[in-house]
């Protein structure tokens, strides 16, 4: 059995807690209960009076993540506003949803979206967005924020972080694979009830989760708002991409805007392979021709160790399904949707744990829809899951706990193993 430093350290505080499971020393009790799923947690606290203690101690999570087989891979939908709608977990593999508390309200502020969610360790960020202020004059217009707040599932609670340096949203975001840093870049103060508009920047920061400090990196070569962003190989030969988005805008008529999708990617060099170091900025060429689509789709990437580094990044345009290939430049068809969804409505597309899950809310009347139905909630979400080695989808549906259909337009989600 592997040793216990962070229990042993706080093992004065288990010996208060009367038994855990009649029979077995409290220590070899709260290695088991550490492995049940996360998302059955506050479920468990009822049971008993040291079950509730335990349960809501910060020894449980420093339990599970010594023993990395006992994380659950869970997926965060923010469904709307944060401020006032608390996110929720969902862990597909037992099929069990788990609410987070809402975030620290400001009574300035409403109407947050285009912010970015990211998992780190046993922490979750949520960074940025686009907010409208009421302090702010036009009141009607949106600005973008630099707020930052962390989720510790230590103590089960939101704290804010130091602010970004410059306000920003719809940014491509990336954490530094173990080395405790996040990279933004780009964005700009666009909101989701414009369709154009707001502003674009180039700068690009760097936080230091231990100093809890943002540092200015040298900024994109141009304006880039509405991209993605991701880390590439490993140890010294590390990487920060940032693909997509647009930057300057043009009128039709003179009237409407139109925004111009760039079809290039940008690559930052790391000197030091952790991102302390910064480096050097250089262009990828178009990753498609004219003509052949206007903008890229939604982005996801699923880390590779074996392949030395070189994540897998799939694209979903509509139902369907690109793969990047990164030596000819170019976007591959991979795959297409098993199922489309009704009406032309949004997909969700997020990576979790090696598969590609494709989400939609179901609106047909199956038999496993009737079934599920409850008619105080918002329906059914249908999960279409694909396995890039396989080359196989599998699906499962479970009932909505949001309260009205999610439009995965404008929710944002994010994966995080606790």
């Amino acid at each position: 059995m592997k040793s216990l430093p962070q229990f042993c350290s706080l093992s004065s505080s288990i010996d208060d807690i009367s038994t855990l499971i009649p029979g077995l020393p409290n220590d070899v009790a709260a290695l088991v209960l550490s492995f049940l799923p996360y998302s059955h947690h506050a479920r468990l606290k009822s049971t008993c009076k040291s079950w509730r203690l335990f349960f809501s101690s910060n020894i449980l999570i420093s339990l599970r993540f010594t023993h990395p087989n006992s994380l659950s891979h869970l997926l965060c939908f923010f469904p709307q506003d944060p401020l006032i709608a608390s996110p929720i977990l969902f862990d597909p593999l037992n099929l069990s949803w788990c609410p987070l508390p809402p975030m620290p309200c400001n009574p300035h502020v409403y109407g947050l979206c285009n912010f970015t969610p990211i998992s780190l360790g046993p922490h979750l960020y949520v960074i940025g967005g686009s907010l409208f202020d009421t302090r702010s004059y036009p009141i009607d217009r949106p600005s973008s924020s630099s707020s930052a707040f962390r989720f510790d599932f230590y103590a089960s609670l939101w704290e804010p972080i130091s602010p970004m340096l410059s306000p920003r949203g719809s940014f491509a975001c990336a954490a530094v694979p173990g080395s405790g840093q996040i990279l933004v870049a780009g964005g700009g103060s666009r909101h989701t009830m414009f369709a154009a508009a707001g502003s674009r920047m180039s700068s690009v920061e760097r936080y230091d989760v231990e100093r809890d400090e943002w540092v200015a990196l040298d900024g994109l070569p141009r304006f880039r708002a509405g991209c993605v962003g991701f880390f590439v190989g490993n140890g010294e030969k590390r990487e920060f991409w940032v693909m997509g988005g647009y930057g300057e805008s043009r009128t039709i008529s003179g009237v409407f805007p139109v925004d111009e999708y760039y079809r290039d990617a940008v690559v930052l060099e790391l000197r030091n392979g952790n991102g302390n170091g910064g480096g050097r900025w250089r262009q990828i060429g178009d990753m498609w021709e004219e003509g052949e689509r206007r903008r890229l789709g939604k982005i996801v990437v699923i880390e590779d160790h074996r392949n030395h580094g070189q994540p897998g990044i799939f694209m979903l345009d509509g139902d369907e399904f690109f793969r990047y290939e990164m030596t000819s430049n170019r976007w591959v068809e991979e795959s297409r949707v098993p199922r489309k969804t009704p009406f032309n409505s949004s997909y969700g597309f997020v990576a979790l744990n090696g598969e590609l899950y494709v989400i939609s809310f179901l609106k047909t009347e199956s038999a496993e829809a009737r079934r599920l139905r409850h008619h105080k909630k918002g329906g059914s979400l249908y999960m279409q899951i694909y396995d890039p080695v396989k080359k196989t989808w599998r699906s499962l549906i479970t009932r909505s706990p949001f309260q009205h259909p999610m439009d995965f337009d404008t929710a944002a989600m994010c994966t995080i193993r606790i």
